[in-house]
């Protein structure tokens, strides 16, 4: 009788252990998992969003002045009109800067990167200088363009050059690889050129346009300084000034390598703080706030954005690899640290899109009432972005840019 007794308890014991173990294991880990913090910045993944990749190919002779200062104006603007897209694309930029033969260079490429901070950086460093004998190295430039430049061989890609300058080809260098020759390569690879003439030489104008056409590009003529529409508004100072302060809420983490690419994107940072101009900062900004440009203001490996988000353990990281700020702190102390930063980093951006919008809405009552906005630069690229990226499925609603 004892034995049955002993032997019903037992199995009552062990019925009652393997009904109520798992509840008493999810109290165990709800009691130990930290509190996470809620994530600022929320980026789409890569393989849901389509991809632009764009080129300018600038003259940056003598008589381009006008055009390059208006370039590193509106930059941004045509940053933040590409990136409100429906579906938040990915954004790259990369420049080749040409001159002529005997002259400081002939040319210099800047590779595609989603870290517009520093093609906008290389972009401040170009001045208007040299050439002045009539043709200029197009040639060097396209084929440049279509064989240096690190493009994406997705063929969803919208892949597109701008041509930018006021001077025909030089088609007397023999060891030149000719304009026609590079576009056979253009187009085998996808990637569209597209033409803007500054100012009104018809040599030009002949080249430029066969250029866009055997290109699949458009071709379009401005003026010598580039006929963009670069206003200030009353909110451009502030909007910078909450900009470098976002900046300051970035931490970063990684390898030494790592920490060195990281660096030199703070450096662009800070450069272009020191030197842009108010209403340059607040374009900026305004690109920063959209999804697309939340991968510029971030960059890569970004600690704040990795633990709010939920793709980096803090426990995971050794010290060494962890930002020189909080390395000598304790854990929780770090975690603070992380979390204050979120805090502060989610109040600007607040602030910022509420200012960004009252911005863009001066702006465009400020364009419409001037009535001259679609022979301007900016209209002009949009309207050419616009039809040529729907043709890769990304699409635009806006009937005007941003400026």
């Amino acid at each position: 009788m004892k034995t049955r007794l002993l032997t019903f308890a037992l199995f009552a014991v062990t019925a009652i252990t393997v009904t109520f173990y798992p509840a008493m294991q999810s109290n165990s880990a709800t009691s130990i998992t930290p509190h996470r913090i809620e994530p600022v910045i929320t980026i789409p993944f890569a393989n849901e969003r389509p991809k632009i990749e764009v080129v300018f190919v600038l003259d940056t002779t003598g008589s381009m002045g006008g055009l390059i200062q208006a370039a590193k104006e509106k930059i941004w603007s045509i940053a933040t009109t590409m990136a409100s897209a429906q579906s938040a694309p990915e954004i790259k930029m990369g420049l080749v800067a040409y001159r002529d033969r005997g002259d400081q260079y002939v040319t210099r490429v800047i590779d595609l990167s989603a870290d517009l901070d520093s093609v906008y950086a290389s972009l401040m460093d170009f001045q208007a200088q040299g050439g002045g004998d009539g043709p200029e190295s197009v040639n060097q430039a396209l084929d440049d363009a279509v064989t240096k430049i690190s493009w994406s061989q997705d063929q969803d890609t919208y892949k597109v050059v701008f041509l930018i300058g006021d001077a025909p080809p030089h088609m007397d260098y023999q060891d030149d690889v000719k304009y026609p020759i590079s576009l056979k390569t253009a187009h085998r690879n996808g990637i569209v050129i597209n033409t803007i003439q500054c100012g009104k030489d018809h040599s030009t104008s002949r080249d430029w346009q066969q250029i866009a056409q055997l290109g699949g590009g458009n071709y379009f003529q401005v003026e010598q300084t580039g006929s963009a529409i670069a206003m200030t508004t009353p909110y451009d100072n502030k909007l910078a000034t909450l900009s470098e302060e976002l900046d300051d809420t970035r931490l970063y983490y990684g390898s030494a390598e790592e920490k060195v690419r990281q660096a030199k994107k703070q450096a662009a940072t800070k450069k272009l703080h020191a030197a842009g101009s108010m209403a340059s900062r607040a374009r900026r900004a305004a690109f920063n706030t959209t999804v697309s440009g939340a991968e510029n203001l971030l960059g890569e490996k970004e600690l704040v954005d990795g633990v709010t988000s939920g793709k980096v353990d803090l426990a995971d990281l050794k010290q060494e690899m962890l930002p020189a700020s909080i390395q000598a702190l304790a854990p929780a102390e770090q975690q603070a640290a992380i979390k204050e930063k979120a805090e502060r980093r989610k109040e600007l951006l607040d602030e910022m899109k509420q200012l960004n919008k009252q911005r863009s809405s001066y702006l465009k009552d400020k364009v419409a009432a001037s009535g001259d906005a679609n022979d301007s630069l900016d209209h002009k690229i949009y309207r050419t972005l616009k039809a040529q990226a729907e043709k890769k499925g990304i699409m635009y609603e806006s009937e005007t840019p941003e400026y």
